[in-house]
């Protein structure tokens, strides 16, 4: 009997987060899908995966605390096994500033959100996977920005220095647990319709900038899920450190 594929995906209540759930879950993946407050937006996409005939289960948790993310894997280990893919998806974006305006408390913020709950979270998969462990191996893909490499300056350069850090993490922790059986990949998303752009004060935001996209349009959350499934996938098997940019040729 073959083991279950267990997901964790944080953040999957909406936008990348939730088509990605539903996409592991239509692969035959046992999915979790983690939330910080949205309960509703979890709920539906959960109601969306138990329509198709898939397995999941919401568990929230506020990944930027270390209680709370040992409470999330715990869970998953009780309620449907092991954890084999980690989705680190979780994360935020504050008002667009200068940085001259961008207080301690913002940056901390930022930093403690997008980069201290992607540590988190990979240690406890790790302890999971590794076969120095006893595990089995398994798969991480996080998800970086392409502002990790633009910067994003006059708009969010807190939120692309917190995804340049995810990007070296990415490279030294696959390096670190490579011949444990782990693989740890990236994508970096461009301009992508979801509703972060609303949380930075610019809902249209991708309307205005599209036409510097060589393609000349945003991308869509399904097409950003497929990335993150490929790495996640044995299609990928013989790539680890390496980073998928989704954002239209820039």
């Amino acid at each position: 009997m073959s083991k279950q594929k267990v997901a964790i995906i944080t953040g999957a209540g909406r936008g990348i987060g939730a088509a990605t759930a539903k996409l592991f879950a239509r692969n035959g993946y046992a999915v979790c899908i983690n939330y910080k407050s949205d309960e509703k937006s979890a709920s539906q996409v959960a109601k969306s995966i138990s329509a198709d005939g898939g397995q999941c289960i919401t568990v929230q948790a506020d990944v930027s605390f270390e209680s709370d993310v040992e409470r999330l894997f715990t869970t998953v280990d009780k309620v449907l096994g092991t954890v084999t893919v980690l989705v680190n998806n979780a994360g935020i974006l504050k008002k667009q500033s200068r940085l001259e305006d961008m207080t301690a408390e913002r940056i901390n913020s930022i930093l403690t959100n997008n980069v201290t709950s992607y540590f988190l979270c990979c240690r406890e998969a790790v302890k999971r996977m590794s076969t120095q462990r006893d595990g089995s191996g398994g798969v991480i893909v996080n998800v970086s920005s392409a502002a990790a490499r633009s910067g994003s300056p006059n708009e969010y350069i807190d939120y692309a220095a917190s995804k340049g850090a995810i990007d070296t993490l990415t490279k030294g922790l696959s390096l670190e647990v490579a011949a444990e059986g782990i693989r740890v990949n990236c994508v970096r998303p461009g301009l992508i319709y979801t509703d972060m752009h609303a949380d930075g004060g610019e809902p249209e935001r991708i309307e205005r900038l599209k036409h510097v996209i060589p393609m000349q349009r945003g991308g869509q959350s399904g097409e950003v899920a497929e990335a993150i499934y490929w790495l996640a996938c044995e299609k990928s098997s013989f790539s680890t450190g390496n980073f998928l940019d989704l954002a239209g040729g820039l």
